[in-house]
């Protein structure tokens, strides 16, 4: 059975792969591959794969509810604009009317849902923050037919290659 999207043809599947090296950062992984490429490797049959994934949260800030008000009259500002603006292509009544108008209507409900959505959560998540999804390891992969010449140029690569089991 195959995974849907991975089909022999996609561009993110090499048939018979290898581990060529591993890193412990993407630029290292990358460098690898341009050195590669330099010299007239075919990188085409190349992957770099992210491995060992983490989760990384930077809490950014404490929430108030002034800061949530704020936030929500900002966004509901924003829209409100949006939404004047593509009303006002299609009303003969002053631009300028309508734009305050929508912009104080937006306004207004940004800030009501954003302090009632603030109070559903009773205090359980008082922060901001900033999430990302990060590998720890990227393996270079070769496809088996050139994995040989593959360690061959990378023999040439300033700085020892790194041991591909590792």
């Amino acid at each position: 059975m195959s995974t849907p999207g991975l089909t022999p043809t996609s561009p993110l599947k090499l048939q018979y792969p290898q581990s060529l090296a591993v890193y412990d950062d993407y630029a290292k992984a990358q460098k690898t591959v341009d050195f590669l490429s330099d010299a007239e490797f075919p990188v085409d049959q190349l992957m770099i794969v992210g491995t060992d994934l983490k989760r990384i949260e930077r809490v950014t800030g404490r929430l108030t509810w002034s800061k949530i008000a704020v936030g929500g009259i900002l966004s509901g500002l924003w829209f409100g604009v949006f939404i004047g603006l593509v009303f006002a292509l299609f009303t003969e009544e002053g631009v300028w009317q309508v734009l305050l108008s929508t912009a104080f209507i937006g306004a207004t409900f940004g800030l009501v849902w954003a302090l009632i959505g603030y109070a559903f959560t009773r205090g359980q998540r008082d922060f901001s923050s900033v999430t990302q999804v990060v590998a720890t390891r990227y393996e270079v992969l070769v496809e088996n037919k050139h994995a040989a010449r593959a360690r061959e140029v990378l023999a040439g690569l300033p700085g020892a290659l790194p041991d591909p089991f590792a």
